[in-house]
């Protein structure tokens, strides 16, 4: 039987997995509760007792699935063929059903095809209802009109006239051409017989008021006070007023209102008010006769005498509209500004007329910027002095046409050039013009530098007010050009002035790059250049000429429009301070020949002498050191000089340290005498431009405390050092710090061990023992 069993785990190797299984499951059951304890064999018969009964439950279990699930099957069974029965029993009754309906159909077909024609019909004669019904009401309100005004009730006819025209609107989207036209010519005609006999009315309270008011204003008041039955006028003038306003709306769907060429983009806005037409009629017929044909007054090279004129109308009419006009208007309850709306009455008439001149212009350079530069001067008034708005048509959109914008642009940068050779010309472009008045001369700014800056200013101030940030930017890349041109020049005349680098013309070039670069940094942070920054990224964004990179730099505010022109500065001034640096440190090097050769190893000690005294071989470093410093302090701003002493002192700084230090070996007397010149007398050279200028000469300071340590002091230092340096393969991270404390405790913290070491090797005062 075994080997029956063992051949058939053989054959299948499933069966061996199982019953390895089960014997290991065993073994784990024994262990766990019996363990190694023979007493514990005595929970045999009970355990034996607890699996026999969850053997006879794990039976039960079987036997009652083994019975449930053969009923569970025969019922689901059961429901499939009940569920079956009923699909089949509906289908065929669908099928009775469509059967039916398409029958029902069939039969009801010419029934449906009657009731279509009748259905059509009756449409057709409500279309037709409505039709009749829309032209009645529309020959009521025609006859309603036409009774008012045979009563001479015109308030209620231009009611009835507004009713009409919402009529016209609400129609607009019929079909009904005729119906359409029909009720535009009755608008048309009414429009015209109230418009004519409120006009005519209007015109004559107007004449009465002495309209329009040509003089100034303190001028008007006794005239207006002047005219008879004043009181009845003004109220006239209110009643014709608002009956004219209720004409608006007839007026704007039967008149096309006056455009400007396309070319010119002029905004679209809403047609003047009629009775501020009426009022400006007697005006625009003096300005064309004034300002047109052959007048002497119209003249191409004085375009400040319409401009001005203009302004002197809206000025002479402003206390009018405030106090007599607008009162009116807010009675409408509308929201109109009757000043602003007589002001755009007035624009139009300039924009027609610079529209007319300008192609005539174009071919004269001086005559083009004159215009340009009167026109600026309007809209700065006009805008500053008369609240016109920004939103609406201005002279503004006339310079932006394609092709006058580029001649402007054109005359800007010939001009702006010019300027630029005048002023880089003159006697005294690289003089201060504040250079007596040191409070207010702290950029020591050369003259040219302030004058092309200030026309930077002028330009930003002249284009500012372009409708369009597309073409701001171009302006602004106008100002880049000019920016870098002026770089350019500037390099070209410091080239001319490299053989005297401390001259005075040098630092002059070297103020004006800083000035310009400070200046540019400063504008980046202005509102204005940031609105231009934003449009920019926008611009970019659209044409894909930025990387993302860029982009998210200049969304980000980390850089600035300038950006590139203020780095091409900054490197052209640290250039040329480092120009200035070398030269300094050159001359100062040259009279140090002698200083570096000091028998600093047979120097009498400090105790043999009575006072301390500079090395005589300092004298001529330190004097020239001092006076190419206050040479430079006078020539140079606070904040270049500040650069160039530090430069200069790093560098001084590494030159005592590396050739004469290093370069020597040092008794007592040396040592002492060193550490006198560098602290008593190097040191203080610097002290008038900050607190402790040891600090910018660390290497030397901390050369002169080595080589003036005790010798008990510096013999301990020494052992220190050695010893870090002797464990230095295995040991150096527990070592070092041993050493930098120990340095740093005596105050050296810039230099090395290593150093330190070196400087300890250039002492000859050591014990003979210590040697």
């Amino acid at each position: 039987m075994s080997a029956v069993s063992t051949m058939a785990a053989e054959e299948d190797p499933a069966v061996t997995e199982e019953s390895c299984e089960i014997t290991q499951h065993v073994a784990e059951f024994i262990e766990k509760e019996l363990g190694n304890d023979p007493k514990s064999l005595k929970k045999l018969s009970q355990i034996t007792e607890e699996l026999a009964l969850y053997k006879k439950t794990l039976e039960e279990q079987v036997l009652t699935v083994s019975s449930e699930v053969p009923k569970k099957i025969e019922n689901a069974f059961k429901n499939a063929e009940n569920s079956k029965k009923l699909l089949n029993g509906i289908i065929k009754k669908e099928a009775i059903l469509a059967e039916s309906i398409n029958n029902h159909l069939v039969t009801a077909q010419p029934l449906i095809e009657e009731l279509k024609v009748l259905i059509g019909q009756i449409e057709e004669i409500e279309r037709h209802l409505w039709y009749l019904k829309w032209i009645s009401q529309i020959e009521e309100l025609s006859d309603c009109i036409q009774q008012h005004l045979m009563t001479n009730s015109v308030s209620d006819a231009a009611n009835t006239l507004v009713s009409m025209a919402e009529l016209d609107i609400k129609l607009q989207e019929s079909s009904c051409t005729h119906l359409l036209n029909f009720i535009r010519s009755t608008v048309k005609f009414w429009h015209k017989i109230l418009k004519d006999r409120l006009t005519n009315d209007f015109e004559e309270v107007l004449k009465q008021l002495h309209w329009p008011l040509i003089g100034p204003q303190q001028v008007q008041a006794p005239a207006l006070a002047s005219v008879a039955n004043s009181t009845e006028l003004y109220n006239n003038l209110e009643t014709l007023f608002i009956q004219l306003l209720k004409l608006q709306t007839s007026d704007e769907l039967i008149t096309k209102p006056k455009q400007l060429p396309e070319k010119y983009d002029i905004p679209l806005s809403v047609p003047i008010a009629i009775p501020i037409q009426l009022m400006l009629l007697p005006l625009q017929k003096r300005f064309k006769y004034h300002f047109s044909g052959n007048r002497q007054t119209n003249m191409l090279n004085k375009p400040e005498w319409y401009l001005t004129q203009v302004l002197m109308w809206i000025g002479n009419h402003t206390k009018f509209f405030e106090q007599k006009i607008q009162p009116i208007i807010d009675k409408t309850g509308s929201f109109l500004d009757a000043r602003l709306e007589f002001s755009r009455g007035l624009v139009m008439l300039v924009l027609e007329k610079m529209s007319a001149d300008i192609p005539r212009l174009l071919y004269d350079d001086n005559l083009f910027c004159h215009m340009v530069d009167e026109i600026l001067l309007f809209e700065k008034e006009l805008h500053s002095a008369h609240g016109y708005i920004n939103g609406l048509p201005s002279c503004m959109h006339i310079l932006s046409e394609e092709t006058c914008f580029q001649k402007w642009l054109t005359v800007e940068r010939k001009f702006a050039l010019e300027k630029m050779d005048s002023v880089l010309s003159s006697e005294a472009a690289w003089t201060s013009q504040y250079k007596d008045i040191m409070d207010v001369d702290e950029m020591k700014a050369p003259d040219c530098a302030e004058t092309f800056m200030t026309l930077l200013l002028v330009i930003t101030d002249r284009y500012k007010g372009l409708p369009t940030a597309g073409r701001k930017l171009q302006f602004l890349e106008l100002q880049k050009e000019l920016i870098d041109d002026f770089r350019i020049r500037l390099t070209q005349v410091m080239k001319e002035e490299t053989r005297s680098p401390l001259g005075s013309r040098y630092c002059a070039i070297l103020n004006a790059v800083n000035y310009i670069a400070a200046v540019l940094a400063d504008w980046a942070d202005n509102v204005f250049f940031l609105q231009l920054q934003q449009a920019a990224i926008e611009a970019c964004g659209e044409t894909n000429t930025m990387t993302e990179v860029q982009l998210g730099q200049l969304a980000s505010l980390e850089s600035s429009v300038f950006d590139n022109m203020i780095d091409l500065l900054e490197r052209l001034r640290h250039d040329m301070l480092t120009r200035q640096v070398e030269h300094v440190f050159r001359e100062v090097k040259d009279k140090a020949k002698v200083y570096k050769k000091e028998r600093w190893l047979f120097l009498p000690s400090q105790s043999d002498q009575a006072v301390m005294s500079l090395s005589s071989s300092a004298c001529p470093l330190l004097l020239t050191l001092r006076d190419l410093l206050l040479q430079l302090e006078q020539e140079l701003c606070h904040s270049l000089f500040k650069s160039f002493w530090q430069m200069l002192a790093e560098k001084l700084d590494l030159f005592i340290y590396q050739d004469i230090i290093l370069a020597n070996h040092f008794n007592e007397g040396g040592s002492a005498q060193l550490q006198f010149d560098m602290a008593r007398n190097l040191f203080p050279l610097f002290a008038h431009y900050c607190k402790r200028p040891e600090n910018y000469f660390k290497q030397v300071k901390e050369a002169c405390i080595i080589l003036n340590l005790n010798v008990g002091s510096a013999l301990l230092l020494r052992e220190v050092l050695q010893a870090t340096s002797g464990t230095m393969t295995d040991t150096t991270n527990i070592q070092q710090p041993t050493a930098s404390a120990a340095l740093n405790e005596i105050g050296i913290y810039k230099l090395a061990p290593q150093d330190v070491e070196i400087l300890l090797n250039l002492r000859t005062n050591w014990p003979s023992s210590g040697k």
